[in-house]
């Protein structure tokens, strides 16, 4: 018999629809019923990919014993952490400071109030490996609510208190000395064999990267770039990377990037196929450019929704087996790519006894020049056998029951791919990617524009939500880059109408907060500043109103971006790896932008030298009508009907120039 919970339109909330646990959705209603019940609030916090949070719901939740002890001693809400990332963010804290780590499931207990005061993550059925058991906590916890009310009390105002703290803003921006000692801070943590920040588990941690690539020219980080590259390269080498169909797993639980926790979030994706692009023009190996391609293709073809939206993931599990969909024993393996599979075989580091649970998952074992060595083959022919076995591999892998499709729309990850999706466009000349980019833009502001507000997921048809810092933002600078990557100035428009609401509607005195002024009242009013692993809706307003600004001229735009870096410029100082996209924001604002103005009939060939190579100090405004002056600053009065190029720092230009070698000879 279905709970609550049957009617959401998170993927998340729906694989709880059938627990035996009497779950509430995050609302008034449970938070009334827990007052007139005197109970405690049980709250359960994860997401639809997440392993462990499978794990603790087919021991527990799903268990009608527990479920029994749970309805009669709490009233339990469900939280889908990616809808809702406010209330993830104010209880993740709580669970921080009680315990010093966090993770999903997150489990905490709150008064009828929604003050916290008792938090942890996963617990297992039984007591285990030093962990006490669900059974054993929820004994504890009821126990204090009915015999000890003070000291909850107590606790749940020190946990309020605590989770209300913001770090305060910096004095100064940073200085080029700032930036510096933040690179030495990552430099300091690198891992110089397998690349990446630190040991097992091991993330990709994609906005230092971006960082690092923005600094790789600069004398004061003379390994930055070297850095980034080996950190790519050894990803694309490992089963992080699904060697088989393409796209990025969140992370790998080892420090060789060998064997992924396996799930497949599009926010990583959006961030590594940019990345690895932008690497390749930096000079990176052409492999670098093919990566990046594969996982472009792979949201393409398993995450995209008819219309154009982006779905947010795919599942770890399949058939309720971690990892299942991916691996092959190695007889499965001779046998589906036959003749090459020796190989083959070495080429991914198939063996007969596994890399994982006796199964191998592929990695990419060996260069193609030591197999060919090995077999004494042209290397031609290795990798000829080896496109082979991925399509005979795929074709196969394709033909069974695939994980779970978490097939909500997220605005802010869909705004990160489309800056990535839009940026490939350009770059590599691909209408494929264009297209994908412009049908996501025309989705995002039909499906998910309620009343002229942008909300933050779509689900079933709906839109509930109402969208957050990072969902603007992270639209904004999508849209931004569409209208720099095709022109079109309805990008434009779409862009600037949502970065002029983050001022309306997010700012306080020093930066913004997570919630719009007009959202639902919590016990306080987060902020998101911290890049990992994916871009705060702090520095991505940062990047968005700087933009504008360059592109208007209107200082109070990027007054309010250095604001933004002010309020996290102790991060910045203290957490170096945890600001990897502010660090990058403000590289870029203290190396100075510059604005490109292009406008004639057609500019094709000067635009295509702006895309030609890496220049995350510039942005780029065309016109290519005679009318787009009227609505971008930067364009006014530019248009004679020739074809020009203007290169500006603060409006103040360069002589127009005609030509591509020209254009090049100003931008360096």
């Amino acid at each position: 018999m279905s709970n609550r919970l049957a009617s959401s339109t998170s993927p998340y909330l729906q694989q709880h629809a059938d627990n035996p646990v009497d779950w509430y959705s995050w609302g008034d209603e449970a938070f009334e019923t827990a007052r007139s019940l005197d109970r405690p609030v049980l709250l359960s916090v994860g997401y639809s990919a997440c392993h462990w949070c499978h794990v603790m719901a087919h021991e527990s939740f799903e268990d009608p014993n527990t479920a029994a002890v749970m309805n009669e001693l709490f009233v339990n809400v469900k939280v889908d952490r990616e809808e809702r990332p406010d209330v993830d963010a104010i209880y993740m804290n709580a669970v921080q400071a009680l315990t010093g780590r966090g993770g999903w499931p997150m489990t905490v207990w709150l008064t009828p109030d929604g003050l916290p005061f008792y938090a942890g993550t996963y617990y297992p059925p039984e007591d285990r490996h030093g962990m006490p058991s669900f059974g054993r906590v929820m004994a504890a916890v009821d126990d204090a609510w009915r015999n000890r009310r003070e000291g909850v009390a107590e606790q749940a105002a020190a946990l309020a208190a605590e989770i209300d703290r913001h770090v305060p803003a910096a004095d100064d921006l940073p200085t080029v000395a700032d930036l510096e000692r933040a690179y030495l801070s990552l430099h300091a943590s690198f891992d110089r064999e397998h690349g990446g920040l630190g040991g097992a588990p091991k993330f990709p941690q994609e906005p230092t990267i971006e960082f690092l690539l923005r600094i790789g020219d600069q004398p004061w980080a003379p390994e930055a770039k070297h850095m980034a590259f080996t950190t790519l390269d050894r990803m694309a080498d490992g089963g992080i990377y699904d060697q088989v169909g393409g796209g990025f797993a969140r992370y790998a639980v080892d420090g060789r990037w060998l064997i992924p926790h396996f799930e497949k979030m599009l926010y990583n994706n959006a961030q590594l196929a940019r990345l690895y692009l932008r690497a390749w023009q930096m000079g990176g190996p052409d492999r670098f450019r093919t990566i990046a391609t594969q996982t472009l293709d792979y949201v393409l073809t398993d995450l995209t929704h008819p219309d154009g939206g982006w779905y947010s993931a795919e599942d770890a599990d399949s058939e309720g087996v971690e990892g299942k969909f991916y691996v092959f024993s190695a007889d499965e393996f001779d046998r589906i790519v036959g003749d090459g599979a020796p190989m083959a075989a070495a080429a991914f580091g198939v063996t007969s006894h596994g890399n994982f649970e006796g199964l191998n998952h592929l990695f990419r074992a060996r260069t193609l020049e030591s197999v060919a060595e090995q077999f004494s083959v042209p290397v031609a022919e290795v990798e000829e056998t080896v496109r082979i076995a991925r399509e005979r591999l795929l074709e196969a892998r394709n033909g069974r029951i695939r994980p779970g499709l978490d097939d909500k729309i997220i605005a802010a990850w869909n705004g990160l791919a489309l800056r990535a999706f839009a940026e490939a466009g350009a770059i590599l000349e691909d209408d494929r990617y264009l297209d994908a980019a412009r049908a996501n833009a025309r989705f995002v502001l039909s499906a998910l524009t309620v009343d002229g507000r942008l909300m933050r997921a779509w689900g079933k048809g709906k839109a509930e939500v109402p969208g957050f810092l990072d969902d603007h933002a992270g639209y904004a600078v999508g849209l931004f880059t569409l209208y720099m990557a095709s022109g079109e100035i309805e990008w434009y428009e779409a862009a600037a109408d949502l970065t002029h609401q983050i001022l309306d509607r997010f700012a306080d005195a020093n930066g913004f907060h997570q919630t719009a002024s007009d959202a639902e009242q919590l016990l306080t009013r987060p902020k998101d500043q911290m890049d990992n692993p994916l871009p705060s809706g702090s520095s991505l307003a940062a990047e968005a109103l700087m933009w504008l600004g360059l592109f208007t001229g209107e200082s109070e735009l990027l007054e309010a971006a250095d604001r933004v870096i002010l309020d996290g410029g102790r991060l910045i100082e203290a957490y170096p790896s945890a600001v990897g996209h502010l660090l990058a924001v403000a590289f870029s604002r203290i190396s100075g932008y510059r604005e490109v103005a292009i406008v004639g009939g057609d500019p094709s060939d000067l635009v295509r030298e702006v895309w030609s190579s890496f220049r995350p100090d510039l942005i780029l405004a065309v016109d290519r009508s005679g009318k787009d002056g009227e609505i971008v600053p930067l364009l006014a009065g530019r248009w004679t009907g020739s074809e020009l190029a203007y290169v500006c720092r603060s409006f103040a230009c360069e002589r127009p120039v005609g030509t591509a070698a020209e254009l090049a000879a100003l931008l360096g």
